[in-house]
This record gives structure tokens, sequence and C-alpha cells, in this order.
């Protein structure tokens, strides 16, 4: 059974910076596909930012481009976010996720495990 957990949520204002971490456990963290995703209240899940398994390959959503860097180190089981120049419509719960397999795409049928969410806030 795979777990995720995630940690490094938080308040912050605006223009501030937070750092996501989500440990993983259960298969071969180093063959999938992570990802980030969030859901903002009265909003649907969105996609975030996603990684191959080997970290060389990364993908992100349009208005987070240039802002946050996913990155992941296999010899320890995690995936990062890092999160600089926070706006307020960044606030959601953040999720990690693993991919079906060692690239995905930004669909949320294409990731079979889930964390169980992290907070994210920003406001001055």
């Amino acid at each position: 059974q795979v777990q995720l957990i995630e940690s490094g949520g938080g308040s912050v204002q605006p223009g501030g910076s937070l750092r996501l971490s989500c440990a993983a456990s259960g298969r071969t963290f180093g063959s999938y596909a992570m990802g980030w995703f969030r859901q903002a209240p009265g909003k649907e899940r969105e996609f975030v930012a996603r990684i191959s398994y080997s970290g060389r390959t990364t993908s992100y959503t349009d208005s987070v481009k240039g802002r946050f860097t996913i990155s992941r180190d296999n010899a320890k089981n995690t995936v990062y976010l890092q999160m600089n120049s926070l706006k307020p419509e960044d606030t959601a719960v953040y999720y990690c996720t693993q991919g079906r397999r060692g690239w995905v795409g930004a669909e949320i049928p294409e990731y079979d495990y889930w964390g169980q969410g992290t907070q994210v806030t920003v406001s001055s």
C-alpha cells in the first residue's frame, strides 16, 4: 500500500515562499512520476506540477510557471514543491500524488495514489 505524507504547508503573506514536501512509501519511488495538485474552496482539484521518475522532465500549469519548482530526491523517496512569489490565488489545499508510470500527463485519472493534503494560505 502506497502512502504519501505531505508537510510544509502554512500561512504566508503575498510575495512569500513555502516549500512543500511529500514522503512516499510502499513501492519503488524512483519508478513513478509524481505530481502536485491543489483544490481551492468551491473549486475543482487542479493540476499544479509534475515530474518524471528520473526528475529530468517537469511540467507546470501556466499560472505557476516561473514561481514554483518541483523536484525529487529518489534516495529519500521525497518530492518537493518550492513555491515563491506566492499570491492570494495560490491559497488551496495542496495534494501530492503518484503517477501510474514513469511519466504521466496532467489529468487526475493518470494518478493512482494521493496524500491527505496540506493547507496553503496566502493572505495579508
